[in-house]
């Protein structure tokens, strides 16, 4: 147990007197008050009273259940740190427990193994949470517009380029890494401009296949190919008067940019297999990834279309160059979950917000949209902590984490004297003639290969030995396992 929790409370709730002392035993050395109580209806008096840090509950138990006490202390206090328990661990008993916000859900079995790191855990977040300083949005979801964030002075830059381009045809090509938002300056530039009446419509060059994008651009006439069993319509015909919006544009075949540069100059095409001259006043707004220079002079790109999409450029910078709009972005996303999912508006601590400050966000605008919305579906209180923005972290180590225990809690928080401690005892609980060693050596190496469904070389990371010693290790213990040598 870490220092931070000697004057911390846990009230423990099950119908087994002979059970709670062996937890008030467990918790004892650790300097944790420990309140014990039978009774569901009594355990709930006593937490409005007491207030503790943290309550561990039975799942059966009188006169109502564990499931309703978790139930009635959430709505009593929201952030409530609340550890269900029971010797049968059904799914259906797990998946409710944490849908009302459990903060973890063990087995009764392997308590002695996982008890104290998952208290520990639960009381290291409370203090956290206690000492967190909430801060407030600066602005509702209802005064932003176009989605387009942002008070740094390079998105202030952008916004007066979209001003002054918004109001005149020129062809846009929007600039900037994956995920940085190019599709919503294209969707500003349209809806402040004279257009913004008729279609925006927008196209993803790269998802679409080279024989097809042509199609899906011009449109074709029946029987101009296999499987042109009637007439369509093209997306510069649909989109006439409008904004057309081709994202991607580095992915374009040069046989569909030579045409597409026809339409910017003479403003006409035809369908494919067909010889009517099409006229459609569509303003092209362009948007790439790619650094599109080094296209033309690898002969990726077509030099003149270059030149004709490029009359007015903007550059969207990445959101590294721009940590002071991070706070700002996190507020708006939130805010727009809880309207969308009609939940209660999630706060960010300002450690979270100093986390996410110093986080290069590789993934640019989208990862920190994608990473706050994980954080709003995991999280257990109303106030959003460094630990609940894993970022960068979502990977196989992490999985296998969570694998472990819901809470995540690091072996660190257990000293090897007290898994050491837990091991002897639940080895002469279970028999005393055993030996610890080869019980633990075999224990472990078959929870490690099912925490990563079999896959030798994570197994053998996790363990601490090779991969061939594993491999021995796996035969000579009788335990079958799949050989795949990559992540």
């Amino acid at each position: 147990m870490s220092s931070a929790s000697t004057t911390q409370t846990v009230l423990v709730v099950d119908s087994e007197t002979d059970f709670l002392d062996w937890v008030r035993q467990q918790l004892k050395a650790s300097g944790v008050r420990v309140i014990t109580e039978t009774n569901s209806a009594n355990a709930f008096k006593i937490f409005c009273l007491e207030k503790p840090d943290l309550v561990i509950a039975e799942m059966h138990l009188r006169p109502s259940g564990g499931l309703d006490l978790l139930a009635k202390i959430r709505a009593e206090s929201p952030n409530a740190m609340v550890i269900i328990m029971s010797a049968y661990a059904t799914t259906q008993a797990v998946i409710e427990s944490m849908k009302l916000g459990a903060f973890d859900f063990l087995r009764k079995e392997s308590l002695p193994f996982t008890m104290k790191v998952v208290v520990d855990t639960a009381l290291k977040s409370a203090a956290e949470l206690r000492a967190a300083s909430p801060t407030k949005p600066a602005l509702t979801v209802e005064q932003y517009h176009d989605d387009i964030v942002g008070q740094s002075e390079a998105m202030q830059s952008v916004f007066k380029m979209v001003g002054r381009v918004a109001m005149s045809d020129a062809p846009v090509l929007v600039t900037g890494e994956s995920g940085c938002g190019k599709e919503l300056v294209a969707r500003a530039i349209h809806n402040y401009s004279e257009r913004s009446k008729k279609p925006l419509i927008a196209i993803n060059c790269a998802a679409i296949p080279e024989n097809l994008l042509e199609s899906e651009l011009f449109g074709h006439e029946k029987g101009s190919f296999t499987g042109a069993a009637t007439q369509r319509i093209g997306r510069f015909e649909q989109g006439n008067g409008g904004t057309l919006f081709l994202d991607e544009i580095g992915e374009m075949p040069l046989a569909v940019q030579s045409k597409l540069l026809r339409v910017l100059q003479e403003g006409e095409f035809s369908r494919v297999g067909g010889n009517a001259t099409i006229r459609s006043n569509v303003r092209i707004v362009a948007a790439t990834n790619r650094n599109l220079e080094e296209a033309i002079a690898k002969k990726e790109f077509r030099e003149d279309l270059y030149y004709r999409l490029n009359v007015v450029g903007i550059h969207l910078p990445p959101l590294r160059a721009r940590s002071e709009d991070i706070s700002l972005l996190a507020e708006y996303f939130l805010s727009r979950i809880a309207q969308q999912q009609h939940r209660p508006l999630l706060q960010l601590s300002a450690e979270a917000i100093k986390v996410m400050q110093a986080y290069p966000w590789p993934g640019n605008v989208r990862e920190l949209q994608n990473t706050l919305q994980r954080a709003c579906v995991l999280a257990t209180s109303d106030v959003l902590l460094p630990k609940d923005l894993p970022l960068g972290q979502v990977t196989n180590a992490s999985e296998i984490t969570d694998a472990s225990h819901g809470s995540g809690a690091s072996l660190n928080a257990l000293s090897v004297e007290e898994a050491a401690q837990s091991l002897f005892e639940a080895l002469i609980k279970e028999s005393g003639e055993r030996e610890l060693l080869p019980w633990v050596e075999e224990d472990f190496t078959r929870r490690a290969m099912e925490l990563t469904r079999n896959n030798q070389l994570r197994s053998s990371k996790l363990l601490g030995i090779t991969r061939a010693t594993l491999r021995k290790r796996l035969e000579r213990l009788g335990i079958r396992g799949s050989s795949q040598s990559e992540e």
